[in-house]
């Protein structure tokens, strides 16, 4: 546990995290058990839900990807496109599928009559850095090259991520600018996994404790850049954080927890983007832990997190 001051739990989630049994600080042999732990099944992803779900295998870089298509299942209009929403998961780039984290996501498919796309891209450390960015970009084309069959409006494409995703969602807008590629109306960075480096007063404030420490996030880091990590040859697809430029970026939703390792560099990233002139709305939940909404989702705060979201989305999508 670190001594350095910083801010204090809030009580519901202090209490919740408390009775969480699991390591705050993931090391690389832990890997595969965390991956058993963060792996729900698509049943019990959908379970409830008023959706279609099918799976598709594409085409990727280095062999096929398989890819969730998730469909509201309201009666849709013959001649009408509807939103898209492009996902990337969570898991700290070494865990996670593509159903993790998704149940925000299929609030919206429901409220807006939209289609997902949830991409499993690549996991390190037996994929490292750019496996997992280029999957999610893979994906993406082929999402562009079948808005028609998939009936997604292309101007109302919106890319979402949490944590890790979040990270992959931002290195993949910021490929798809630098490409050429398809455009979003909208990213949604949720505590998003930003910046290798680790050198902000955050990242030293929660060394042993939480639900992603300082000591996770240095392994799950590693396992994506190898040696690189934290030196000067990074791409910024990869790291976000280390882009200079986020001119022509969509309009950006981006919240994180004022009690977490990935407090400062979030914050950083939203400075980043008002500097180059992208519309963007930050949230720094007052003693929110990392992934306090999906950890925790009854909390007085958690729930608050995911209807500002929401109300956030309906905008965007008007």
């Amino acid at each position: 546990m670190s001594s350095t001051p910083r801010p204090s739990y809030d009580p519901e989630l202090a209490a919740a995290l408390a009775a969480m049994k699991f390591s705050s600080t993931v090391t690389i042999d832990m890997i595969g058990h965390v991956r058993e732990k963060s792996a729900p099944s698509c049943e019990q992803a959908l379970e409830g839900r008023a959706v279609v779900h099918e799976e598709r295998k594409i085409t990727g870089p280095q062999g096929d990807i398989l890819i969730s298509i998730i469909c509201s299942t309201a009666v849709q209009s013959s001649i009408a496109n509807y939103p898209g929403i492009f996902y990337t998961h969570g898991g700290g780039m070494i865990a996670g599928n593509r159903f993790l984290g998704i149940g925000a996501v299929l609030d919206w498919v429901e409220e807006h009559n939209a289609t997902c796309v949830s991409v499993e891209y690549r996991l390190p450390p037996e994929h490292p850095n750019p496996a997992p960015v280029e999957d999610c970009y893979a994906a993406l084309l082929w999402v562009h090259g079948h808005l028609d069959e998939l009936r997604i409006d292309p101007k109302k494409l919106m890319i979402v991520g949490s944590s890790a995703g979040g990270g992959l969602a931002a290195g993949t807008a910021l490929l798809s600018r630098d490409r050429g590629g398809p455009q979003f109306c909208a990213q949604i960075l949720i505590c998003p996994m930003l910046d290798d480096r680790n050198e902000t007063v955050s990242s030293y404030q929660y060394i042993g404790e939480g639900s992603w420490s300082r000591g996770s996030n240095l392994t799950g880091w590693t396992c994506l850049l190898g040696r690189r990590r934290g030196g000067v040859d990074v791409s910024i697809y990869a790291a976000p954080a280390r882009a200079n430029d986020l001119s022509g970026l969509p309009p950006t939703f981006i919240d994180v927890g004022s009690a977490e390792v990935f407090r400062d560099e979030t914050v950083n990233y939203a400075t980043l983007l008002w500097k180059a002139g992208v519309q963007a709305e930050l949230h720094v939940w007052p003693g929110g832990f990392h992934g306090f909404d999906l950890l925790a989702p009854k909390a007085g705060l958690s729930i608050i997190a995911r209807d500002t979201r929401s109300k956030w989305v309906r905008r965007a999508l008007d």
